[in-house]
Order: C-alpha cells, then sequence, then structure tokens
C-alpha cells in the first residue's frame, strides 16, 4: 500500500475518532438551551410592548438583547438541521421548523443551501450555493464593467451586512429557487403562511404599528450580526481556497473556516459558532460541546483566532487571488 495514502487514513481515522466523543447530544442540555433561548426571548418581546407607553428608546434597548436571544435561537434552528442537537431525527425536525418560525427561516430551504455549503467550503469550483459570492482575481477581470459594477456594490459592506441581511431574511427566504422540490417549496410556503397568520394574529392583539415597531427592529439586529457571524467565519486573511482536485475535507474544515474568539457573554449568544473550524469538521458536534472539543484537542487550536477587533480587517476582503493564494481588495489589484 502506498505510504502516503497509509498516512491519509490514518490521519483520517484519529480525527474521526476525536469528534466521536463530542458527537452525541445531551437531552437535558438541549432542552435547557431551548428553554433560556426562547423563554427570554418571549418575555422580552412582552415587556417591550409594555415599554412602549415609557419610551421607544427603551424599547430599542430591550431590541438588542432580544436580537441576542433570537441569534442564539438561530443556532439551535442551525443544529436541528444537522441533526446534531437531539438524538431523534424527527424532534431535530419538529424544533428546527419550530425555531425556523421564529427567526422568519424556512427549515428545508435553508438546510438544503447550508448542507451544500458544509460540503463545498473552501471549493473554487463548487461556490454558489449558500456562501457569500467571492470572484478570483482572474474571473472580476475578464467580467463586463457593468457586472463588475455590480459585484463591487454587491461586496460592499453598506450593502452585504447591513442592507442585504434584513432583505434576506424577509424578502428571498420567502421565494424558493424553480429547479427545488415540490416538498421544499410548500414547506417554504407554508412557514411563510404560518408568519402571516402569527403577524395578523398579534397585530390584531397589540396593533400593526406596536407589531413593526417590536419586531422590525428585533429582527433587524439579528440578522445583520447574524450575517456578520457568517462573513468572517469564511472571509478572513488566512482562508484557505483551492480547486476541487485538491480539495480535502478535513484541511478545509481546518483552514477553510476561523476560530472567532469573541468575550464570553458574546460566544453565549451565539451558541459557541465562532468555533466554526471545528462545527465544519464535524457538524454533528452540538453548539454547547464545541468550546469543550476545542480546549481538550490541541490539534484543533489556533494560534491567532480572529477577535471582535482584528475581524474588522475581514471588511476589506472582495476577490480571491490564486496566484498569490490570499484574499485581496479590489485597492490591490492596482498594486
Amino acid at each position: 500500500m502506498n505510504t502516503n495514502t497509509t498516512n491519509h487514513k490514518n490521519n483520517t481515522n484519529s480525527w474521526m475518532n476525536i469528534v466521536q466523543k463530542y458527537n452525541k447530544p445531551h437531552a437535558l442540555q438541549s432542552w435547557w438551551q431551548v428553554v433560556n433561548s426562547v423563554v427570554p426571548y418571549f418575555g422580552l418581546w412582552f415587556l417591550m410592548v409594555y415599554s412602549l407607553s415609557i419610551s421607544y428608546w427603551l424599547t430599542l434597548l430591550l431590541s438588542v438583547f432580544a436580537a441576542g436571544f433570537l441569534v442564539r435561537i438561530f443556532i439551535i434552528f442551525h443544529d436541528c438541521g444537522h441533526g446534531s442537537f437531539f438524538k431523534s431525527a424527527k424532534l431535530n425536525k419538529l424544533v428546527g421548523i419550530f425555531t425556523g418560525f421564529l427567526v422568519f427561516t424556512p427549515y428545508h430551504k435553508w438546510h438544503h443551501d447550508h448542507l451544500i455549503h458544509h460540503q463545498t467550503v473552501g471549493n473554487l469550483d463548487k461556490r454558489g450555493v449558500g456562501d457569500v459570492k467571492t470572484l478570483t482575481v482572474e474571473e472580476y477581470k475578464q467580467m463586463p464593467t457593468i457586472k463588475r459594477m455590480l459585484y463591487r456594490a454587491y461586496r460592499h459592506p453598506v450593502v452585504l451586512l447591513i442592507i442585504g441581511p434584513f432583505v434576506l431574511f424577509t424578502v428571498f427566504f420567502r421565494i424558493p429557487k424553480k429547479q427545488r422540490s415540490i416538498k421544499e417549496k410548500t414547506y417554504t410556503h407554508l412557514t411563510t403562511l404560518a408568519l402571516v397568520i402569527a403577524i395578523a394574529l398579534l397585530s390584531w392583539w397589540i396593533g400593526f404599528s406596536t407589531y413593526m415597531l417590536i419586531q422590525l427592529p428585533v429582527l433587524y439586529i439579528a440578522s445583520v450580526h447574524g450575517t456578520w457571524l457568517f462573513y468572517v467565519q469564511h472571509q478572513y486573511r488566512d482562508v484557505k481556497w483551492v480547486r476541487d482536485d485538491n480539495w480535502d475535507y478535513k484541511r478545509m474544515a481546518l483552514e477553510g473556516s476561523s476560530y472567532f474568539k469573541l468575550p464570553l457573554v458574546l460566544q453565549w449568544f451565539t451558541g459557541n459558532i465562532g468555533f466554526h473550524h471545528i462545527h465544519h469538521l464535524s457538524p454533528r458536534i452540538p453548539n454547547y460541546k464545541l468550546e469543550k472539543c476545542y480546549k481538550e484537542n490541541p490539534d484543533f487550536q489556533i494560534e491567532n483566532p480572529l477577535t471582535f477587533f482584528s475581524a474588522l480587517d475581514t471588511l476589506r476582503y472582495r476577490l480571491w487571488d490564486e496566484k498569490n493564494q490570499r484574499l485581496v481588495g479590489f485597492r490591490d489589484l492596482s498594486m
């Protein structure tokens, strides 16, 4: 047998044996996370209703905390789609659909794209599904001027991270792609129908304007911060992208996804998703075990992780430079 093949198999067996220790969800921990995420969110939401009679500034302040819990609920939704939150596939689906409803995201549509993202992360030949669109330098140079302008507009932080997230959650998630299955299209429309009914009932109870004054800032803040998290997980200085013939699952999980080290309170609200390289290595690890896996395994530890402030540097990256194997900005093209 070829020595390199043997070493590769041994390395694969090694990391698979490691992650298997963390792949099993714990029912009490999972349910406790549902309780300590959903109950405070509902509590804050209705507290905001009463805060309107005091001051809308108070309502907006409460919306920041409510948005934090909504991000945490999204992580539960995310784990359920990977089948990592409960042992039961049916329970994962039921809780996933419910939490997806709360975060305005159709369960089947989103997870279809997200699973493809996991199977193709860092693969230059399989971009386009569940990713932030990223062109190579050569692809960009070969585009006509109008398409360059559109790509520049899309990659501008204001569009990508300030305007885009809210439009994505409120509009684009309501529209299934034509080539998708009847089942996925049906569930997408049912999610939208359920949202319309819920909004109508809440508006009948508290008034439409009251509903909008509360839900809009919460959803906006949560969608922007959630999109920012996703962005920095795969758009950072040391990220690796390769062509399909050089793509390797373990390598691209660990080198194509970041470790975003956040302050403890933000780590809690974001459900440990900052340990994103480990999540990509094994999506079956429930979010509450990611930190444990990181701390107990030196091979998965990152010497220079992204931090709250260093992550801001990622905003300047726009294109993948295949020649130099790094992300670059538009200004780098003239250098």
